[in-house]
């Protein structure tokens, strides 16, 4: 009984070291922070860039002596993890506010940094080599490569890797990541749009100037991967037209589902996927591979009323079966429906099937654009020329999307009549315009009140 109040003693005395180094080691957090963010908004790029470098990679000669001792606090606590934290905060920070005020070059800048040979160097002070070991696993680390894709936009995708050309996806799962620092998820969510617009206007730009150009003149930039095919595959896409376009056959549905229950829905929901594709054994394969998970899904809701969040429960699943699952807590395979839409060699099939579940619920285009990501980032060590399979399917998405999920419309006007009665569509005697349209209405749910994951439950999907 005696030696109890001092083992608790000691006890209460460690709880009370651990929560005041946490909170030491919070307080030096927010010093950088605010230092950082005070000098990026007034100094000159390159004097913010020589600061950083003195404070996290030379660690000498920083001008604010309490900025230093904010980050020896955090090397001396031996938490690696916190380090890495506050390393990668300090960089969108930086990152965040360049990207504001339009100062691009810094930021590439920023990222070279870490390859100062400094790092590697040998040193005897045990907190430098703590330092420099730290900074060498941070570049080793995803964090990091997740910095570099903020270098997207500055390079050349013509001559680099294949996967640089989806970095708009590659970004999302940044951006949706609630773990990650804010300021990494302002800046992802930014630069994900600013590729996707810039790939919209390219595309606008090349269907302008590929069908105004003379003989003489020379071929208009493809924003594309799909070479001279991109142009017929554009008007192909945008030919389906008047009353049983995709975005009517949306609007029809939204209509005929609104006193449906959540049953009743499933089956229709299969059957607007379906409806009008060409080859019945592709449309027997859909069903048969989504009639069987979409009929287990959720059914304690099968008798209630249809509703917004059930929707968008839904449509989030019919996606994952489409493009990716996962198959352990930290790894994701293509599906079997996503292979074989692929191996038949034309992936519009699939790409319109996402395209559907898009335009009735646009707030799962979020959900379908991380299920890219992780395509990608399955097959992005495979060479260009061992998976253009699936390389064809990103391009066929990237135009779909554009054409139909984007504010631009897009309208095909017919240049010469046809010879005799017409019963195929011949892309080559129409001409492809396009325009700003206004915010269409199409599956948008102003008034959704998302449920948390207990209301249906996602591990029913």
């Amino acid at each position: 009984m005696i030696g109890e109040p001092i083992q608790n003693s000691h006890s209460n005395e460690y709880n009370y070291r651990f929560v005041r180094q946490g909170r030491n080691i919070q307080e030096a957090q927010e010093r950088i922070y605010e230092f950082l963010l005070g000098i990026v908004r007034k100094w000159p790029p390159e004097e913010v860039l020589l600061e950083f470098k003195h404070l996290f990679i030379h660690h000498i000669d920083s001008v604010s002596s309490s900025c230093m001792q904010a980050v020896y606090e955090i090397v001396f606590s031996n938490d690696q993890e916190e380090f890495a934290h506050t390393l990668k905060r300090s960089c969108y920070i930086l990152i965040n506010n360049w990207d504001a005020s339009r100062n691009f070059k810094p930021i590439s800048e920023l990222i070279q940094l870490f390859s100062d040979p400094i790092v590697d160097r040998y040193t005897v002070s045990p907190t430098l080599k703590r330092l420099r070991s730290w900074i060498h696993d941070f570049v080793s680390s995803q964090d990091f490569e997740e910095l570099k894709l903020f270098t997207a936009k500055y390079e050349d995708h013509d001559n680099g890797p294949w996967v640089s050309r989806y970095t708009s996806y590659l970004l999302v799962p940044q951006y949706i990541d609630l773990k990650n620092p804010i300021e990494q998820r302002e800046a992802a969510r930014a630069l994900s749009k600013q590729l996707k617009d810039r790939f919209k206007f390219d595309l606008a730009m090349y269907i302008a100037r590929s069908q105004l150009r003379s003989a003489s003149s020379q071929p208009p930039k493809n924003p594309t991967a799909l070479g001279d095919e991109a142009l017929r595959l554009i008007k192909v896409i945008v030919a389906r037209k008047g009353q049983f376009s995709y975005v009517n056959l949306a609007n029809i549905f939204l209509h005929q589902i609104e006193q449906l229950t959540f049953r009743e829905f499933k089956i229709s929901f299969q059957q607007y996927l379906t409806f009008s594709l060409q080859k019945p054994a592709v449309t027997a394969f859909i069903k048969t591979n989504l009639t069987a998970k979409l009929e287990k899904l959720y059914t304690n809701h099968d008798d209630d009323m249809v509703s917004d969040a059930l929707i968008l429960r839904t449509c989030n699943r019919a996606i994952d079966l489409l493009t990716v699952e996962k198959v352990a807590e930290d790894k994701s395979e293509p599906t079997a429906l996503f292979i074989q839409l692929n191996a038949q060699g034309n992936p519009i099939t699939l790409v319109v099937l996402l395209l559907k579940i898009i335009l009735i619920c646009r707030h799962a285009r979020t959900h379908l654009e991380a299920k890219i990501a992780e395509l990608i980032k399955h097959y992005q060590d495979y060479p260009e020329t061992e998976c253009t399979w699936v390389v064809n399917f990103l391009e066929v998405f990237n135009v779909t999307f554009a054409i139909y999920a984007e504010n631009v419309q897009y309208n095909l006007v017919r240049m010469q009549e046809p010879m005799g009665e017409q019963t195929v569509f011949n892309p080559d005697t129409y001409r492809i315009f396009s325009q700003l349209r206004p915010e269409t209405k199409v599956g948008l749910f102003p008034n959704l009140n998302l449920p948390d994951d207990s209301d249906p439950p996602d591990s029913q999907g």
